[in-house]
């Protein structure tokens, strides 16, 4: 009997470089989303849940869309990212729009997740082998452990030659391990890739097969106790910037590998990265999916 395992994917976000619901743009030869090849590769995989994180606003839409097309494949639930869902004792400004960024989206999940889980974006391509290596990973792990994991990419396949990306630049121990995370953000010019810290730190060069991680993370249920143990600190660091200031699941998880609270198993991966972080980047992703349907490796008509 196969373990019980789910695959969270965070979709409250609207895409703002993109310009519009990036995850509902058809990309795959019969309309299929980027959405559908996660899904799709997680249930070969060996995944037997999805939770969608979406705004309300956004159910109706992601489910006569995403949802009828997934969900005689697997089980699929839906919940919401919304800002007056956090622990008692904290006020967010009335002005801000923004979601509160993804450790309060994953932490919205708690109630609908009791067993080991991955965590991905919904508008990122990441590769079958990524997620095999996710389910074997999670199949053996206890529920209520602190060991986690990322899948690690090699930088090089993780560019668009459209502008920078978001990326977090991996420290790894000789037994890959964790040791640090920087988010950054990266971009090629010419044969030398930069990284950014987005702290403001100053910038560094990283190699093609450095290590990044693209928020492919694979926990268990007890990193919610972590987030919820952080928002005191994270209140009170942003007490004046509460109009921007974002609760970020790398963040929390590079806290607790610092307070030897946790460890992050980090395995890489071959595949690469599509996306579209920036419109002129569908037709490279359009490309890249029609290439991999002509060799075989999914179905012309995904679903059927």
């Amino acid at each position: 009997m196969n373990k019980d395992v789910t695959l969270l994917i965070l979709a409250a976000g609207m895409g703002s470089r993109f310009g519009g619901l990036k995850q509902i743009e058809p990309m795959g030869p019969n309309g299929e989303f980027i959405i559908d090849y996660s899904v799709y590769d997680a249930i070969k995989a060996g995944f037997n849940k999805i939770v969608f994180i979406i705004k309300k606003e956004n159910f109706d839409l992601f489910k006569e869309t995403i949802g009828k097309r997934v969900e005689s494949h697997i089980k699929v639930e839906y919940c919401f990212q919304e800002l007056d869902n956090i622990p008692e004792d904290y006020n967010i400004p009335g002005d801000r729009v923004k979601p509160l960024g993804t450790a309060h989206a994953v932490w919205c999940a708690k109630d609908y997740i009791h067993e080991p889980f991955a965590m991905i974006n919904s508008d990122d391509f990441y590769g079958r082998d990524a997620f095999i290596k996710a389910y074997n990973y999670l199949s053996k792990i206890n529920t209520n452990s602190s060991q986690f994991g990322m899948i690690g990419y090699k930088v090089a396949n993780t560019l668009t030659e459209n502008g920078s990306v978001k990326r977090g630049v991996c420290e790894v121990d000789k037994d890959n391990y964790l040791v640090n995370i920087t988010e950054s953000a990266i971009e090629k010019i010419g044969e030398t890739i930069t990284a950014s810290p987005l702290d403001g730190r100053k910038s560094f060069e990283v190699k093609e097969n450095d290590t990044v991680s693209m928020n492919f993370l694979l926990f268990t249920p007890k990193i919610f106790e972590y987030i919820e143990e952080g928002f005191d600190n994270f209140f009170e660091i942003n007490k004046d910037n509460m109009e921007k200031s974002e609760y970020l699941i790398p963040e929390v998880l590079g806290d607790l590998i610092k307070n030897g609270k946790a460890r992050c198993q980090v395995m890489a991966t071959s595949s690469c990265w599509h996306g579209v972080t920036y419109k002129e980047d569908t037709p490279d992703v359009k490309e890249a999916i029609k290439n991999m349907v002509e060799s075989g490796e999914y179905n012309n008509n995904l679903w059927n």
